[in-house]
């Protein structure tokens, strides 16, 4: 179900577009913009009471949940209005590709956020630890193994501050990102809650006193 909505679906102007809203989507993880499409009061209801992402569909006239016939759902985690109250912004985890050329999103050059879809790699590499993989290789060490590859790349990160180019830097920053993304995962966490953390001490932090 999707997080506690913060308005209420009465309350948005159904009447500027002839009683349909459009619903940006989003993917929840990665930021990515998946599609546009169209909800009226009933598509929004269907989401909300379904948490799979319904729209109206102009051409057919009806109600069409995304993924009916190719079961590429888009499974709804936030919904929110703009400051207009005309348009929504859907956050959902898409079940495979949402456009119906294959394609992650309708947009081919969606930006996207990319440690987050580094995550998503690297939580698949947890899960089916394919033979040959440097990461499957990480993770059968076990987290002893994979923090003290995390401190190394630490400490080879700091000494390539002081002592090395930019680009010797920025390649060891790199490692060190991707090495603290795989000791997480050991752990069962993610980047994402990470940076959940960062998120409330940054807003702890902007709040006034």
């Amino acid at each position: 179900m999707p997080d506690a909505l913060t308005f209420d679906p009465a309350a948005l102007d159904w009447d500027k577009q002839g009683g349909m809203l459009p619903a940006i989507v989003q993917d929840a993880d990665n930021l990515r913009v998946l599609m546009l499409g169209y909800m009226d009061r009933a598509a929004l209801d269907a989401t909300l009471e379904s948490g799979r992402v319904t729209f109206f569909s102009r051409s057919r006239r009806r109600l069409w949940v995304k993924g009916e016939t190719s079961g590429n759902h888009l499974e709804l985690v936030a919904l929110e209005p703009d400051c207009d109250a005309d348009t929504l912004l859907v956050r959902a985890r898409p079940k495979g590709p949402t456009c119906h050329l294959g394609r992650r999103s309708c947009f081919a050059a969606a930006p996207s956020n990319f440690l987050a879809e580094l995550d998503d790699v690297v939580a698949r590499r947890h899960r089916e630890r394919p033979t040959g993989s440097y990461t499957t290789r990480l993770f059968d060490g076990g987290v002893r193994r994979i923090a003290q590859k995390v401190g190394e790349e630490g400490v080879e990160t700091a000494l390539a501050a002081v002592a090395q180019d930019d680009d010797a830097l920025l390649g060891e920053a790199a490692d060190l990102l991707f090495h603290l993304q795989v000791l997480l995962r050991a752990r069962n966490l993610s980047l994402a809650e990470a940076v959940a953390i960062l998120r409330r001490r940054h807003g702890d932090a902007a709040a006034p006193t």
